[in-house]
């Protein structure tokens, strides 16, 4: 059942709670604008911190549709918007050269209509829908290529489309749409003064505590505490890829699958490349860097209370 956008940023940090989705005040007021000016929302920041969650959620919470477009390097506009389904369309000719009913101009009409048009991300997320407008993900966009994002801004513009065989297509109503980042390159300013921006910056304690809460309530509450602070001193350590809260979520999961309760140097060093995910970061980490690190997580522990 499709829900009511939020009414406030109050009810949209209630919407993302209600998927699991600890946000903060800043978020949920961007969340919040996006939704109620129709605006494209450009959200930014390191691999791991729940720029793709963001969508996720809404799109459950609010009863639509998720409509995600995976960008990646030579993406092209075909495969994102739309193709001809070749195979039917010669089958469909030939069955009606066979009967010799069909004119030029009539076969042309048939061949290139609806039935064997091939919705991809875009053009399904322009199209109509009983359930409202779906949410339009396009998931990295710094992994696409430059004339994909100029394609991309004119998708956007407008929300519409222009199939030469076939016409424009207008959305109804525009879909929400989440573009994320993870800044493996500059996006053009051009698509950013399209959209709301925000960055999403890992989060502090409390919030992660919060959100591995929310996410592995099976995780014990010192588990969960000591699991929180190590990964938050891991980030101070100068590593080729800081974990991200997914890698944080992932650790607590597979502590709880081995029933650990607390964390001990045997146990980190055994699951270390569940968080970490670069060999070189991995070896740095012998037993006495494990217990520096440890040491340095219960003290931030004992100075949050």
């Amino acid at each position: 059942m499709t829900a009511a956008f939020p009414n406030s940023i109050d009810e949209t940090i209630t919407l993302l709670s209600s998927g699991s989705y600890v946000a903060d005040r800043a978020l949920a007021t961007v969340v919040y604008l996006s939704l109620k000016m129709g605006r494209p929302l450009f959200l930014e920041g390191e691999a791991g911190v729940g720029k793709t969650e963001v969508a996720k959620v809404l799109s459950a919470a609010l009863g639509r549709r998720l409509v995600r477009l995976q960008c990646y390097e030579g993406l092209d506009s075909a495969s994102a918007l739309y193709e001809w389904n070749h195979a039917a369309q010669m089958i469909a000719i030939r069955l009606a050269e066979a009967g010799g009913a069909a004119t030029r101009e009539k076969l042309a009409e048939d061949v290139f209509s609806e039935r064997f048009l091939t919705r991809r991300p875009l053009l399904d997320a322009l199209s109509p829908d009983p359930a409202g407008a779906p949410v339009l993900l396009i998931d990295e966009l710094d992994r696409a290529d430059e004339a994909f994002e100029a394609f991309l801004l004119e998708v956007l513009a407008d929300f519409q489309v222009t199939i030469p065989e076939f016409g424009t297509i207008k959305a109804e109503t525009p879909p929400i749409v989440i573009v994320t980042s993870n800044r493996t390159r500059e996006i053009h300013d051009a698509l950013k003064r399209r959209c709301l921006y925000h960055w999403i910056d890992y989060p502090d304690l409390p919030r992660e505590l919060a959100i591995v809460r929310a996410k592995v309530p099976r995780a014990s509450e010192r588990l969960t505490r000591e699991v929180v602070a190590f990964v938050q001193a891991l980030r101070k350590e100068d590593l080729f890829k800081n974990p991200g809260t997914a890698e944080t979520l992932d650790w607590a999961s597979a502590l709880v699958e081995l029933d650990a309760k607390v964390l001990d140097p045997a146990l980190i060093g055994d699951t270390l490349g569940v968080v970490l995910k670069y060999q070189d970061d991995v070896e740095r980490f012998n037993p006495a860097k494990i217990d520096s690190v440890l040491s340095v997580s219960r003290e931030a522990l004992k100075a949050a209370g």
